[in-house]
């Protein structure tokens, strides 16, 4: 119904190792924005382990060359240590953990949050983590219909839901225009991405926008 028979799909739907769970819209939305990743040296980072399959499943569809690593704060995690990547035990929230685990990768392309969903582990991890994120990386964060449920922080009117800090984002996007963004060359945001419970962020240098008229009267 998604219109998509990819690869990633074969690779989902033909899983027998360990568990994989993902909602079946994210997969057309991972090929198109990993996609242009794969088969090259790519530094992975997935918060959440959970039951193993995940970190094969990226290994499966990045390829030999990506260093893939897994964040989680559960101990039995580290069985999956070294089957398709490397897994570290932590929380999300703990800045220590995060930039450790950055250094030992040398750095990171693409980060994808699938962790506890918690809306201030959210901000945590984005708060450690983007910063130190390449230019040409991705930051995507999943399964934000929790922004929506109080027993996650969040709540439709409620101040912490993460989709008032992406509307902080857009603003900051357009500071050229209000007096309040990034400076020019500055490393930052140049995309915002948002699909159902999904948002992926493109992070470039910023460069204030030109325009001209071409052609004659």
């Amino acid at each position: 119904k998604y219109g998509f028979d990819g690869e990633l799909l074969t690779l989902f739907a033909g899983n027998e190792g360990p568990i994989v769970h993902k909602w079946h819209h994210y997969l057309p939305l991972y090929d198109r924005y990993f996609g242009p990743y794969r088969g090259r040296p790519l530094r992975f980072l997935e918060i959440g382990v959970s039951k193993g399959g995940s970190l094969q499943l990226w290994r499966r569809y990045f390829g030999p060359e990506a260093t893939i690593f897994g964040i989680d704060i559960n101990p039995d995690c580290a069985r999956f240590d070294g089957q398709a990547g490397q897994v570290r035990i932590g929380s999300q929230d703990d800045a220590g953990l995060l930039n450790a685990v950055l250094d030992e990768m040398g750095g990171v392309d693409i980060v994808l949050d699938d962790g506890s969903h918690m809306m201030a582990h959210i901000e945590a991890s984005y708060r450690t983590l983007f910063p130190r994120l390449a230019v040409g990386g991705l930051y995507m964060i999943e399964d934000l219909h929790t922004a929506y449920w109080e027993g996650w922080g969040g709540g439709l009117n409620a101040p912490a839901n993460y989709f008032n800090s992406l509307r902080r984002m857009v603003d900051d996007m357009h500071g050229w225009y209000h007096g309040h963004g990034a400076p020019e060359g500055a490393e930052g945001i140049v995309g915002i991405h948002i699909h159902d419970s999904l948002v992926v962020l493109e992070k470039e240098r910023v460069f204030k926008p030109v325009h001209s008229e071409m052609g004659s009267e």
